[in-house]
């Protein structure tokens, strides 16, 4: 969705939309399925700029980083932004941010695209480890099997004979 802030003035700017999106266009390969995002929230005229607050909700499902297991759950997240369309957004050199550099969004031409804060959220709510529970055993590195389900017959830990001679070096032979 497009909107043209120039037409905001005393009263917020009010926006809701329902979204279906293809988990393959956030190029992550751990989210497996989206379910439909609720997206909208308020466009408020601040003088100096617009203020951006928006609510988000939608179900993600992941594969487990240990046991390729999926696991779903829902998602709600709240986004705060400063719009600002009079500077250019600096792009030479190395800049310092400051905290509150991090929720400023430059617009060119008074419109923003609701679309690319969009898919910034949905990458922002992936987590850094996708575990299925916090103890998953995960798979077992010699057979595959899942040790979540399963146990195996597989010797641990199998220890590869070209780092045999470090473990004398350091004193741990047993």
């Amino acid at each position: 969705m497009r909107i043209r802030l120039d037409r905001i003035s005393d009263e917020p700017f009010r926006w809701e939309e329902r979204r279906r999106i293809e988990p393959s266009i956030l190029e992550r390969p751990e989210i497996v399925g989206l379910g439909e995002i609720t997206w909208g929230g308020t466009i408020t005229n601040t003088g100096t700029g617009h203020l951006f607050q928006g609510k988000l909700e939608y179900e993600q499902t992941l594969t487990c980083q240990r046991c390729l297991a999926e696991t779903s759950g829902p998602i709600q997240a709240e986004v705060e932004l400063l719009l600002v369309s009079d500077g250019e957004e600096p792009t030479e050199g190395e800049l310092e941010l400051e905290a509150e550099d991090l929720d400023v969004h430059y617009v060119a031409d008074e419109i923003v695209d609701t679309e690319p804060l969009l898919f910034e959220q949905l990458q922002l709510n992936v987590p850094m480890r996708v575990l299925c529970r916090e103890a998953c055993a995960g798979l077992c590195p010699h057979c595959g099997i899942d040790r979540n389900r399963d146990s195996c017959d597989c010797q641990e830990p199998v220890v590869d004979p070209r780092w045999a001679a470090l473990r004398g070096l350091r004193g741990l032979e047993e």
